[in-house]
C-alpha cells in the first residue's frame, strides 16, 4: 500500500485539541518587547552586560529556558535563547507569545551559498523555502513564504542609518543539516537562495498564523559555495567581538522597531 505524505491538509482552526494555554500562565511581569537567538554565550554575554534580571522561564524535558529583562535607559527589553530547529523554535515561541510577549526581533546564523558574501555578513531575508514540516502546519501549502512582511524595510533602514552593510535575498530553510548535497545545494541557488538555515520559513509561517510581528536577520557563518566546505566561524566561539557587536546591534533594532 502507497501513503501520501505530502503535507497538504493545512488546518486554519486556532485552536488545537491542547494549546499554549494549557501550559503557560500569562505573566504580567513579561516584557512585550524580546530578542532572542540561537547561542546561549551571546544570551549569557546580553544578560551580563546589560542591567538585567531573570523574570520567568519555561522548561521541558530538555531543561529550562530563563526569560530575561534588559532595562535599556527605562525601556524593557525580554532576552530568551531559541532552541535550533523549526519545531523547537516555534514551540518556544508559542509559549512566549502565551506568557505575554507580543513582538520578536530573532537573529542567528546561516550558511551562505554565495561564497562572495564574507564571514559575519547580515543578512536580512525577505522570503524563505519552505524545506521543513513545521511551517506547513501554520500556513497552507506553497513553496515559499514571505519573511519580514511588515518590518523589511524598517529593518534595512534601520541597517542604513547604522551604516551598516547587508544583503536582502532569499533563504533556505531545511530541517536537515546533514542532508544539504551538492545537487541540493545547486536547486537552491537556481531558485534564487543566497543562504541556508533551519528556522526561518516557520517562524515566518507562525508569525502570521498567530499574527505576530518578528522581525528576522542572520549573521552568515559557513560557505557552502565552495569546492571544498568552508567552517568559517560558525563556532559559537569564534569571533565573538564581532557576534557580541551583533547581538548589541539586535538589541537597538528591537528598540527601533517596538518601543515608540
Amino acid at each position: 500500500m502507497n501513503f501520501d505524505l505530502t503535507i497538504t491538509d493545512f488546518d486554519n482552526d486556532k485552536s488545537a485539541v491542547f494549546n499554549p494555554d494549557s501550559y503557560i500562565e500569562k505573566n504580567p511581569e513579561c516584557p512585550k518587547i524580546a530578542v532572542t537567538c540561537f547561542a546561549e554565550n551571546l544570551v549569557s554575554y546580553a544578560a551580563e552586560n546589560f542591567k538585567s534580571r531573570k523574570v520567568s522561564a519555561i522548561s521541558s524535558a530538555n531543561g529550562e529556558i530563563p526569560l530575561y529583562e534588559l532595562d535599556i535607559n527605562g525601556v524593557k527589553i525580554g532576552l530568551f535563547m531559541s532552541l535550533i530547529g523549526a519545531s523547537a523554535a516555534v514551540g518556544v515561541y508559542e509559549e512566549f507569545f502565551q506568557m505575554g510577549i507580543e513582538k520578536l526581533v530573532v537573529f542567528g546564523t546561516c550558511g551562505v551559498l554565495d561564497g562572495s558574501i564574507a564571514d559575519c555578513s547580515i543578512i536580512v531575508p525577505n522570503r524563505a523555502v519552505r524545506d521543513e514540516g513545521t511551517s506547513f502546519h501554520y500556513a497552507p501549502p506553497e513553496n515559499e513564504i514571505a519573511v519580514n512582511v511588515n518590518t523589511l524595510d524598517k529593518i534595512c533602514g534601520f541597517l542604513d542609518d547604522k551604516n551598516i552593510s547587508h544583503t536582502i535575498g532569499k533563504v533556505w530553510t531545511t530541517d536537515a543539516i546533514y542532508r544539504e548535497t551538492r545537487q541540493k545545494v545547486q536547486k537552491r541557488k537556481s531558485d534564487g537562495c543566497i543562504c541556508v538555515d533551519m528556522e526561518c520559513s516557520a517562524i515566518a509561517a507562525l508569525a502570521r498564523f498567530r499574527e505576530k510581528e518578528i522581525s528576522q536577520f542572520f549573521y552568515s557563518a559557513d560557505n557552502l559555495d565552495s569546492d571544498t566546505y568552508e567552517k568559517r566561524s560558525i563556532s559559537n566561539s569564534a569571533n565573538l567581538d564581532v557576534k557580541h557587536k551583533i547581538l548589541d546591534l539586535a538589541v537597538e533594532m528591537a528598540l527601533m522597531l517596538y518601543s515608540k
